[in-house]
């Protein structure tokens, strides 16, 4: 532990990962998708299988797919706002509470999801979503504060290894109530319901932790007598996205980021529906696998971060996304039984956490001190949760030719172009163009 630093702090820190992590395990990655596709959406479908929320034609498929982008889109907007409104405040804490209670209250309410509603549970998601990657901006922005830049790939990675063990433990509960519904008395369907919700209440009582161990800090900058913080912050904005011309690395690294991260964050959100849909697969193995992503997921981060300590943290980003093409590869050309889709999950999980453990605390020493959460927001675009142009090609790919498999493909040039874009990234010019501030 480097001094200055408490270890109190940074194991509350952890937890915030902890109390998230069944959103997107639970939610986003087995029930909500294939529940809302092949339950809600299809009991409003025409003969034709379409669905036309406020008056748009949708393929029953691809409806999902468009829901993801959509609710990115939003983010895209509000996420560096928020990081930016965050640096010049000293409530930190409180706006970590504001966004993961109105996320955990929109996903509780998933339990009454039933019948033709596919229009309130879009409507949900959209709000859980969005405030979701609110927080996330907000709690990584504490990263640079709670460990020094040598600590951090660890402290990051043991926060995504702790948040795949509560993303799966719960998981595991949901899915014994899944498997054996009849012996408490309900449907299948009841049971997605009691899922949704219960990774609502899972975040907002694990929640707690953080925000009772992470401490408050005074705002490196602030508003001078007489400014209101929302003009102050836009202005603010609009001369950072400025400053990123005299940042090339770091917008090198953005841009790096949201091509590969972006088609890992479509992986984590479709892989369930391809499996569904196109090969198939019941539900019960389909959880099943993600179950075991989450568990070797933990095992994989902490295994990334000494691969790091090794070649250093950009060679094993490198490293992680040549498996991830890998990955894509195989859906297309190999992938077409149960036991195959367990081996490509198996490879998921070994590189899931460590590409995105270690872009994290890499992106955390580029940004100058004081502007933490605002280039937070910046990096939240495409951070986890927030995809946007891969599940919008995704689901163009699905309505125009009716295979997933095909659009793997277009996942598979994503990461491609990733690695491309981070091996021209000089992290340790990065970390200079951060010394500087905000010249």
């Amino acid at each position: 532990m480097t001094p200055g630093y408490s270890r109190r702090e940074q194991t509350g820190w952890y937890f915030y990962d902890w109390a998230n992590a069944p959103f997107h395990t639970t939610v986003v990655t087995v029930f909500l998708g294939p529940y809302l596709t092949s339950v809600l959406a299809r009991n409003a479908a025409d003969a034709n299988g379409f669905i036309h929320p406020l008056g748009i034609p949708v393929a029953v498929r691809a409806y999902w797919s468009y829901l993801v982008a959509a609710a990115v889109a939003v983010q895209i907007f509000l996420l560096p706002v928020i990081g930016a409104l965050a640096d010049y405040s000293h409530r930190k804490k409180q706006l970590l509470a504001l966004f993961a209670y109105l996320g955990a209250g929109a996903t509780a309410a998933m339990f009454f999801l039933k019948g033709p509603a596919y229009l309130l549970a879009g409507v949900l998601f959209l709000i859980a979503n969005t405030a979701f990657g609110a927080s996330v901006v907000v709690y990584n922005s504490f990263l640079p504060e709670i460990a020094a830049p040598e600590d951090r790939d660890a402290v990051s990675s043991k926060g995504w290894a702790i948040g795949y063990l509560g993303g799966g433990l719960l998981l595991a509960l949901n899915l014994l109530l899944y498997i054996r519904p009849r012996a408490l008395g309900l449907d299948e369907n009841m049971a997605v319901r009691i899922g949704l919700a219960s990774a609502g209440v899972w975040w907002g009582v694990f929640t707690v932790i953080p925000l009772a161990r992470i401490r408050s800090r005074l705002a490196v900058r602030r508003l001078a007598h007489g400014e209101f913080a929302l003009g102050v912050t836009l202005r603010q904005l609009l001369r950072t996205l400025r400053q990123l011309r005299g940042r090339p690395q770091m917008l090198t690294f953005l841009l790096a980021y949201l091509l590969y991260s972006d088609a890992i964050q479509t992986v984590i959100a479709l892989a369930t529906q391809f499996g569904h849909d196109e090969l198939k697969i019941s539900m019960g193995p389909l959880a099943l696998a993600i179950l075991m992503v989450q568990f070797v997921a933990f095992f994989g981060s902490l295994a990334f971060n000494w691969i790091a300590a090794v070649i250093n943290a950009k060679r094993a980003v490198m490293l992680s996304l040549v498996i991830w093409t890998c990955v894509l590869l195989a859906m297309y050309f190999w992938v077409r039984t149960v036991g195959q889709y367990f081996v490509m999950a198996a490879l998921v999980a070994l590189v899931l956490g460590g590409s995105q453990a270690l872009s994290r605390s890499l992106f955390s020493q580029m940004i100058p001190q004081g502007q933490e959460a605002e280039y937070f927001g910046l990096y939240g675009i495409s951070d986890k949760g927030t995809s946007w142009l891969c599940p919008l090609l995704f689901g163009l790919a699905v309505q125009f030719t009716g295979s997933y498999r095909l659009s793997s493909l277009t996942l598979a040039m994503f990461f491609l172009a990733g690695l491309a874009v981070l091996a021209r990234v000089d992290v340790q010019r990065a970390v200079a163009e951060a010394e500087r501030g905000g010249e």
